[in-house]
């Protein structure tokens, strides 16, 4: 209802020919960085501070991209000499993290399902995991024993090739197509310019290297306290890298299948294989460092209310990998289909939640790193209007 209402808001004041209202939480980041212009003592920690510095007003663009931009590392709240009990009470990283929620919320496609991120939480994702599985358990158990005679690992014995790919095709392509939407009416409001080639190729290099994670001098990020440390961007690295094998090995196994005439079960020394086991060891590891991290960090750092909804995308990160290793390694026992409804409501349950949980803000960011490295090779409209 709140994502409905803002684009009410936001359409009266188009028609009207004004500029677009800021929410309350925009506002404040508009201030925080109106102080943050004239001080400029972090202005090296990350992206966010050099893309300030181009503007003397923020617009809601303007604070949307920022938003976006920004990595929460918590630098420059350790740095900063406005921070609380400071009059000025500034605290970027907090600021930064309400946008960044109320940006997924009133991008979210369909507008009506934006609500679904303030209830993406640990509770609801694992209870959606768990009611999906336990449907596709019910519907084994109608059409035979659910544990069975070992199947020599062949899934398709239990649920027709055909019939998975209709589901979980419709699923993903029903998620993307969601995110790529919320993606481009970002992109129409940040109004970033025209890309070239090399604005993309460091855009891409920053995000997958998670540049900005780094705290502006390699050290890392502020966590539990004032002490540097580069484990989440390491434990980011295991999550997105362990995410992207998981991804080739069901290419590859896609490819094996309609091109090759091969198909599953696959050896376990085979590509697939290879590529899904690296992958799901990376999708334990990163979540579950993310997790030790985010129930220790500092509260200042960022939005309480939206650690639901990162707990929530923790969560099933780790639960589907751990199925799907689990699966696996019993795939030729006789609880080869019990497991099997377990590892697929998982993934459904995750592939569901995509647009409307944490992994978005992947999408968004990129976003906002392109239109950075867009900028910062254009000339500064500061400079020009002072010419």
């Amino acid at each position: 209802m709140q994502a409905l209402e803002t684009l009410v808001r936001d359409a009266s004041a188009l028609a009207a020919g004004g500029p677009l209202p800021l929410t309350a939480d925009e506002a404040e980041v508009a201030r925080q960085m109106q102080i943050c212009n004239a001080c400029r003592y972090c202005e090296g920690f990350c992206a966010v501070f050099p893309a300030m510095t181009r503007r003397l007003e923020f617009a809601k663009a303007d604070v949307h991209y920022l938003a976006n931009l920004c990595h929460n590392c918590g630098a420059c709240l350790h740095a900063c000499q406005y921070a609380p009990p400071h009059e000025f009470d500034l605290n970027v990283p907090k600021a930064m993290a309400r946008v960044r929620g109320q940006t997924y919320a009133d991008l979210a496609w369909p507008s009506v399902l934006g609500a679904l991120y303030r209830r993406a939480g640990l509770t609801t994702g694992l209870a959606l995991a768990a009611g999906l599985a336990l449907f596709l358990a019910l519907a084994l158990a109608m059409s035979g024993p659910l544990l069975h005679a070992p199947l020599a690992g062949n899934f398709y014995a239990i649920f027709p090739h055909n019939l998975l790919v209709v589901m979980f095709g419709a699923t993903f392509g029903f998620s993307v197509l969601a995110m790529t939407i919320g993606a481009a009416r970002f992109w129409r409001g940040v109004r970033p310019g025209r890309a070239s080639g090399m604005a993309v190729a460091e855009a891409t290099r920053d995000a997958l290297r998670l540049k900005y994670l780094d705290g502006g001098h390699g050290m890392g990020c502020n966590e539990a306290d004032d002490a540097f440390t580069l484990a989440r961007r390491r434990f980011h690295h295991f999550t997105f890298y362990g995410f992207l094998l998981c991804f080739a090995a069901t290419s590859v196994a896609t490819l094996y299948h309609y091109l090759l005439d091969l198909h599953a079960p696959y050896a376990p020394t085979s590509l697939p294989v290879l590529l899904g086991t690296a992958g799901g060891i990376g999708l334990l590891i990163g979540p579950a460092g993310l997790l030790w991290l985010n129930l220790r960090r500092d509260p200042k750092h960022g939005e309480a209310a939206q650690k639901p909804m990162d707990r929530g995308f923790i969560g099933l990160l780790f639960l589907t990998s751990l199925t799907g290793l689990v699966l696996l390694a019993w795939r030729d026992s006789a609880a080869m289909a019990l497991l099997l409804a377990v590892h697929l409501g998982a993934v459904m349950a995750l592939f569901v939640t995509l647009p409307y949980g944490k992994f978005v803000h992947a999408v968004y960011r990129a976003a906002a790193l392109l239109k950075w490295s867009i900028e910062k090779r254009q000339p500064s409209a500061i400079m020009l209007k002072d010419d």
